[in-house]
């Protein structure tokens, strides 16, 4: 196991930022536990350099800001791997940014890469098997076992070599503005708060209507108060496909919610009669008064517009495989979309698709006019 520091008071936390603001370079990772609790936290993060490690607990500290400086510098790169969550986690949490950016992930993915977790890529290129026993551990547990801490620190101890390769990778490929451009991107996502009726954020309400979508934004209130009480993860109190059923058959009775599909005994006894109050609650309210799920339907494309993407698509497939590179990579079905929508007849009008990256216009634009069938003279 590689040697590290658990930093878990604000004194050794700012030595540690003392020491890291020496350095242009650094690996960083976090945990948290998001499977065990109501509300998921940042339960520790994980710092290497090319000599050293720590493992920094905000469990046990009262502020991070000391990190602000050392994270958001931007002539400091910090490496993380698949780093989106935990940027927009850091940033819910403690308000951290970071200035500059090498993701590791989005480095492979554009190296062509098909293995691109972190424990194939370290196992591949370093001989190294990471343990991912712990993945899905309740990192807010004090103290750390052994285990973990060991667990923790591996996922950064090899990230700064890993870069090194992969960098080297994408500046043979011409490829390194790309993954620049990328993490400039990644490091400006947030959080956002989600607003309104919960059944708007669950998956398969859209196929409920009227009182039945009543049902569902009751009973999806009942099982979020509990989860709230029981400090646990909504899904881990009331499966949602569960409460879908329920809503789409409406029980009365104790029988009736019985024979709903997915129902057990267990959480009929615990919260059937909740269940069936919330029902009758959707069945009193006044028709004016029912939900509507907000449905933004697209408008049927032309007949030009398929061809239009039939022959990006195509030209996507060449391409992408000449240059190695997963088709998703090289240009997603959104942006084949946006073009053959929009029609643009030049280069600069590929500045108007929003999303679109500058790379992407660099290295094919024109051949993107020439596939679609839309370049003007």
């Amino acid at each position: 196991m590689p040697a590290y520091e658990l930093i878990e008071n604000a004194s050794a936390l700012a030595g540690l930022c003392g020491h890291l603001a020496g350095e242009r370079e650094l690996a960083l990772d976090l945990e948290m536990d998001s499977l065990h609790h109501y509300r998921e936290k940042v339960c520790l993060m994980q710092v290497s350099t090319r000599s050293a490690s720590w493992l920094i607990d905000p469990l046990a500290l009262d502020s991070l800001d000391p990190l602000g400086a050392v994270l958001g510098n931007p002539e400091t790169q910090v490496v993380m791997h698949g780093a989106d969550y935990d940027i927009r986690s850091m940033h819910r949490d403690f308000g951290l940014e970071v200035g500059r950016l090498f993701d590791t992930m989005i480095a492979s993915r554009f190296l062509g890469i098909r293995e691109f977790g972190l424990a194939a890529l370290l196992k591949e290129h370093f001989g190294v098997e990471l343990d991912k026993k712990y993945q899905k551990a309740d990192w807010s547990k004090r103290p750390l076992s052994t285990e973990m801490s060991a667990y923790a620190v591996a996922d950064t101890a090899h990230l700064l070599p890993l870069s090194d390769l992969l960098r080297r990778g994408l500046k043979q490929a011409g490829r390194l503005a790309w993954l620049e451009e990328e993490c400039r991107l990644v490091i400006q996502a947030r959080v956002a708060e989600k607003e309104g009726s919960l059944f708007l954020s669950c998956k398969g309400a859209g196929k409920l209507r009227g009182r039945s979508l009543a049902a569902l934004e009751n009973l999806l209130q009942l099982r979020d108060r509990t989860a709230r009480q029981l400090d646990r993860p909504p899904f881990k109190v009331i499966p949602a496909d569960l409460l879908i059923e329920i809503a789409g058959a409406m029980p009365q009775t104790a029988p009736d919610l019985d024979a709903v599909n997915g129902m057990t005994p267990k959480l009929a006894s615990r919260f059937g009669e909740r269940m069936l109050s919330a029902v009758a609650a959707a069945a009193a309210v006044p028709v004016q008064n029912l939900p509507r799920f907000p449905r933004q339907r697209k408008p049927e494309p032309s007949e030009g517009t398929k061809e239009r993407l039939k022959k990006l698509k195509s030209w996507r497939e060449t391409r992408s495989s000449g240059l190695s590179l997963e088709p998703g990579v090289l240009a997603p079905n959104w942006l084949l979309e946006s073009v053959a929508d929009a029609m643009p007849a030049t280069c600069r009008a590929l500045e108007t698709i929003g999303g679109m990256r500058a790379w992407q216009r660099e290295l094919f634009g024109p051949e993107l006019l020439t596939a679609e069938g839309s370049l003007q003279e």
